[in-house]
């Protein structure tokens, strides 16, 4: 038998397994870096963070993603290309942060690699019937075993689209086996380049848990900084802060009919982006308006998706709580707005349940991981509209 496959066999009858989460969003702003302790699998998981960093992207590699990004014609060369470097980058990463951290890649039992977000097609977006839900995630999975020696777990989303799901937002899977509560209906949201949450009715409830994308999060106010000032982002919302919010094109963002569609659905830069902007400002007849009164009226929007939506799902709970991961939760701006359209709920960091909010995508992605090697899908039964499925390829170093 192959020592590989034989290591994975040992590893999946583990108690307990160190787990390497990596997550790149559709932000573009780094590599998320999880080290997880995971005991146990399904609803008997206990999950541990040992070590977190963020490592940011230099310019040039940026500007390589934004070549090919949310984009219906590109260089294919380049895209190939980038399959390849992204996966050598992030396991060069690895190999750096262990040595920083003092942990050896024998002590790793897996790595569980989300990849980067190049294009996000569900048939509700591409209303091509033709075709059936995809998504594309690059960052191949082989380089990064290869380049660590650990074996990698990778390709999440396809799995989930090709048992008939729209391949996001996966989150529901993990913060269901974790953060599901006795007593409170949660509404775990995330806000990064794209803003989701994850419903958890409280235990006993007749509801099913979900996770449903919303609409933008970081991703138009950071591509209209970059477009205007050269910024990868908007750093304490201290331009926002100067404007005023637009009511006219405030209420032209808000009309598009993904915004009509039944929870969960699922969406991307690809709709949410700088030409979606430039249609609303064209509709409301504000493309006059200064760059800060723009990136206010940005911000108003996201928080004003993010609560009506809250706001429909949660009209007739009792004891309802929102924590909050992601860039987002760093945005005081966003988090004000958010709170003032919702003063009857209470809102909290994510790190009131004990986790950074910084490192909970990636720590997810380790999970998930988890599940697969060890897992069952008999647990993932209660989440609504979601296939019941172990994700990820799994990539063995040699």
């Amino acid at each position: 038998m192959n020592p590989q496959i034989e290591k994975l066999y040992r590893i999946a009858q583990q108690k307990e397994r160190r787990i390497i989460g990596l997550m790149s969003g559709t932000s573009l702003d780094g590599l998320d870096i999880a080290l997880c302790h995971i005991g146990n699998s399904g609803q008997e998981t206990i999950l541990c963070l040992e070590n977190f960093i963020s490592i940011p992207y230099e310019d040039t590699f940026r500007q390589y993603i934004r070549e090919i990004f949310a984009k219906r014609r590109i260089d294919q060369q380049v895209l190939c290309g980038l399959h390849a470097y992204i996966g050598k980058t992030h396991g060069t990463f690895i190999n750096r942060t262990l040595k920083q951290w003092n942990i050896s890649p024998l002590d790793v039992d897996l790595i569980a690699s989300h990849g980067q977000t190049v294009f996000h097609a569900p048939q509700r977006l591409t209303e091509q019937a033709s075709f059936p839900n995809s998504t594309l995630q690059i960052g191949d999975g082989d380089h990064i075993a290869q380049t660590t020696g650990i074996i990698t777990v990778s390709d999440f989303r396809q799995k989930h689209v090709a048992a008939g799901g729209e391949g996001a937002p996966l989150a529901a899977y993990g913060d269901y086996l974790l953060f599901t509560s006795e007593t409170e209906n949660r509404f775990l949201l995330n806000i990064g380049g794209i803003s989701n949450f994850t419903f958890l009715p409280k235990q006993g409830s007749s509801l099913k848990a979900y996770a449903t994308d919303l609409g933008p999060g970081n991703t138009m106010m950071n591509q209209f900084v970059f477009e205007q000032f050269g910024l990868e982002m908007d750093e304490n919302a201290l331009l926002a802060k100067n404007g005023t919010i637009d009511v006219a094109l405030l209420e032209a963002l808000l009309k598009t009919p993904f915004f009509d569609a039944d929870f969960p659905k699922t969406t991307g830069p690809e709709l949410f982006n700088l030409a979606y902007l430039k249609n609303a400002q064209f509709v409301s007849n504000t493309s006059s308006l200064t760059p800060e009164n723009v990136l206010a009226t940005l911000n108003k929007f996201t928080a004003q998706v993010i609560a009506d939506s809250i706001r429909r799902v949660s009209k007739d709970l009792e004891h309802v709580h929102i924590y909050v991961s992601g860039g987002g939760v760093h945005n005081p701006l966003l988090m004000k707005n958010i709170r003032e359209a919702l003063p009857s709920i209470s809102v909290s960091s994510f790190s009131s349940l004990g986790l950074n909010p910084d490192a909970k995508e990636a720590c997810l992605f380790a999970l998930l991981a988890n599940e697969t090697i060890a897992g069952s899908v008999s647990t993932l039964w209660k989440i609504r509209d979601s296939p019941a499925v172990c994700m990820g390829k799994i990539s063995l170093p040699y």
